[in-house]
């Protein structure tokens, strides 16, 4: 368990704390491959920036030598990866706004507003769920360092319904029927541009962008498997819509992608297409996109559930405005 001023020890004497290494034997596809560009198709999470970094400190070695990230790999060569851990982030208890949907001694069961992150990371080190949590839980169990609790996540502009474990045997069953797809999430949201059907199915694979690693990207090799299923429920004079949205799989920026890919981005998306004029009337000023609904079999009693998130504010007063302008 994780709480308030709880660190573990590291279980080495000196130098940063690393991951197991990775290896991989060049097949004749990959022989006079650059290094560099080996390591982007492995590691597609990774920036290239990080990855050249990596090869330059003895991070990454070739037949146990160090090369450079330009050195042209031979078949049957051994690619040795040591991926460094991150450093373990502060997590002082805070009190952070959220409303608490369900909670009993196992689980916690949240709606998360817009525009709060979910965990430590990047340029946030303070301030996220996982400080509120620890804040209304004291302690959590945790899977990922600077994750206790958390089985799933949202984008931080994404509001919504999110499933919390508070013991272990609840994170472990969890995270199983996630994986296992036992999980069903529903979500809604504004489109940018209605598609011409009334509903559809997305069947493509989504991977890191292969130019800009911030984003994701629907990939032909190098990305997971993922389906999205779109619903209209509503049409506005502007072209836009409103949508409900179930996902069979649950994979980064899954339903922004997918629905970008057929021209139809969530309003106010930027990322990936559904950024408004500033001269428009409606302007939402962050993706519209909510997680309504969790359906799924408690971890310890076995009771299905079934959690529904309303709609946070600005995406109400959003509708609101959509449909007054038809009416």
């Amino acid at each position: 368990m994780i709480g308030p001023g709880k660190k573990e020890s590291p279980a080495w004497d000196s130098g940063p704390p690393v991951d197991l290494p990775a290896v991989f034997i060049v097949a004749p596809t990959d022989a006079g491959q650059r290094l560099d560009h080996f390591l982007t198709g492995r590691y597609p999470d990774h920036s290239r920036s990080a990855l050249n970094k990596l090869i330059a400190t003895s991070h990454v070695l070739v037949d146990g030598s160090q090369v450079k990230a330009g050195r042209r790999l031979r078949e049957s060569e051994t690619v040795t990866v040591v991926l460094p851990l991150p450093a373990p982030p502060d997590l002082t208890p805070e009190k952070v706004d959220f409303s608490v949907l369900h909670e009993d001694a196992h689980i916690l069961v949240i709606n998360k507003p817009p525009g709060l992150v979910v965990h430590p990371a990047g340029g946030h080190r303070s301030g996220t769920l996982v400080h509120g949590l620890l804040h209304l839980c004291k302690e959590l169990p945790a899977a990922d360092v600077g994750r206790p609790g958390i089985v799933h996540r949202l984008d931080k502009d994404t509001s919504g319904v999110m499933l919390v474990a508070k013991t272990d045997l609840a994170l472990r069953m969890l995270m199983a029927d996630f994986k296992n797809r036992k999980i069903h999430k529903t979500y809604h949201a504004v489109l940018l541009r209605c598609p011409r059907e009334n509903e559809g199915r997305v069947t493509a694979l989504i991977g890191r962008h292969p130019v800009d690693r911030k984003k994701m990207a629907v990939r032909s090799v190098y990305g997971k498997y993922a389906i999205t299923n779109w619903r209209i429920l509503e049409r506005f004079g502007n072209g836009w819509c409103w949508v409900e949205i179930g996902i069979e799989t649950g994979r980064t920026h899954q339903i922004r992608v997918h629905m970008a890919s057929i021209k139809s981005p969530v309003a106010g998306d930027i990322l990936y297409g559904g950024a408004v004029d500033r001269r428009a009337g409606i302007r939402p000023l962050r993706q519209m996109l909510h997680a309504s609904t969790l359906r799924f079999q408690h971890p310890a009693t076995g009771e299905a559930l079934h959690c529904t998130a309303p709609l946070a504010g600005d995406m109400q007063t959003l509708l609101a405005t959509l449909r007054e302008a038809i009416s």
